[in-house]
């Protein structure tokens, strides 16, 4: 579990906990192991809606620090979410947009949404705790307009089954009664998540077929029984699902002067930060890798060994990053095959990179011993600039290393 400074994604702690640990309950320890490492309070913590249970919230309200998370489904069920909506529906309430800036510069609406307080009140360490938390009704367009697409790629996908069902062919089971049938076409309905949206009408037809006398059976008029369904699509139940997507509820104790629906909803899309940092620490540039050994506490050690690794990173990345949106400037020659390519948020692995073709060259001739070193390019004294590492110390490598590599 990983604790990040946003917004450079330094890790400030990381715990290692069972795998078959709940998440609920791990904020809590964290956020005690954060507050140690920093000075007072008023510290905003982001989270998912994992620490939206409201004993961490009353936590963190306690001493005087903020949270945003979003609230889950168990929180905030769909007649809850429906009430929240309803005003919006109505036309009652106006909408806020969300706006951000591309990277070519032109202006993004990102979301859009309204606000409201609720008075909540718990214990903590068997104090009351009372507050106003502020619930952010935000809507995401493009997720909304995904899950919109998603949802009419389901139906489609459910009407085809639904007709395939209906076709009769060798191998296929033989529905002679409604209760089969119907049954069958609901599992249909709740494999592709569409159960209430489309309406099933299965018909029933009688006819009579006169079957001729055959050795000791006599002629008789037989009656048959066939089921045909018929589906179709609620068009009123599709749209009422349709205006309820991408819509998620927010909760923040933090001043609306000090932090805007706005910034609480930017804040909380820059919480990829940890994911990244996740993402380091189990991928190639550290490769924490399953590991087969007895003994958790090596296991705890090798995980944090490699969190001092990610920090590492994090702060290479961070540093020149900041230096060069101080300098107005971008940094060419990171992107092979592309030198003219440049960034002006290089990656610590691409910086890295850059240095792979130094060498340190060791001649023996005799009593003597030359050394040579690779010479820096433009580009890597350039980097060791942005981290005001003077190319002095490098040149010393080759003079002064008594084991060279």
């Amino acid at each position: 579990m990983l604790s990040a400074l946003d917004p450079l994604g330094l890790p400030l702690v990381t715990q290692v906990v069972a795998g078959k640990a709940a998440d609920d309950p791990l904020y809590l320890p964290a956020i005690k192991q954060v507050s140690q490492s920093l000075p007072g309070h008023g510290v905003l913590y982001v989270g998912d809606c994992k620490m939206a249970a409201l004993s961490t919230r009353a936590y963190v309200q306690a001493p005087g620090d903020y949270y945003l998370c979003p609230l889950a489904n168990t929180q905030l069920p769909e007649a809850s979410l429906d009430a929240y909506l309803q005003p919006v529906w109505n036309g009652e309430r106006s909408l806020l947009a969300v706006h951000r800036a591309t990277a070519e510069g032109e202006d993004e609406v990102l979301a859009e949404g309204y606000e409201q307080g609720i008075e909540l009140r718990s214990e903590v360490e068997g104090q009351s705790v009372t507050w106003t938390e502020r619930r952010l009704v935000v809507r995401s367009l493009k997720q909304a307009k995904s899950a919109t697409a998603a949802l009419h790629a389901r139906l489609g996908n459910a009407q085809a089954a639904l007709t395939h069902l209906r076709i009769h062919k060798q191998g296929k089971p033989v529905y002679r009664d409604v209760d089969s049938l119907q049954q069958a076409a609901q599992a249909i309905l709740k494999a592709h998540r569409v159960q209430g949206l489309i309406r099933l009408q299965i018909d029933e037809q009688i006819g009579e077929r006169p079957v001729r006398a055959y050795g000791t059976h006599p002629a008789e008029v037989r009656v048959e029984r066939s089921f045909h369904l018929h589906s179709e699509v609620d068009q009123a139940a599709v749209s009422a699902a349709t205006r309820r997507l991408g819509w998620r509820v927010y909760v923040t104790n933090h001043p609306e002067q000090t932090l805007t629906l706005e910034q609480a909803v930017l804040a909380y899309r820059e919480e990829y930060l940890v994911e990244r940092g996740f993402g380091r620490l189990k991928g190639k540039p550290l490769s924490l890798s399953p590991m087969y050994v007895h003994s958790d506490q090596r296991a705890t050690g090798l995980i944090h060994l490699l969190s001092l690794a990610l920090r590492i990173l994090t702060i290479l990345e961070g540093r020149c990053r900041q230096r060069l949106a101080d300098q107005h400037e971008s940094l060419p020659g990171l992107y092979a095959g592309n030198p003219k390519r440049t960034t002006s948020r290089p990656t610590a692995e691409a910086l890295l990179q850059a240095f792979r073709l130094i060498h340190l060259s060791v001649v023996t001739l005799g009593q003597q011993a030359h050394r040579h070193l690779t010479p820096l390019s433009e580009l890597q004294l350039r980097i060791l600039g942005l981290l005001d590492v003077s190319p002095i110390i490098y040149g010393r490598l080759g003079a002064e290393s008594p084991q060279p590599p």
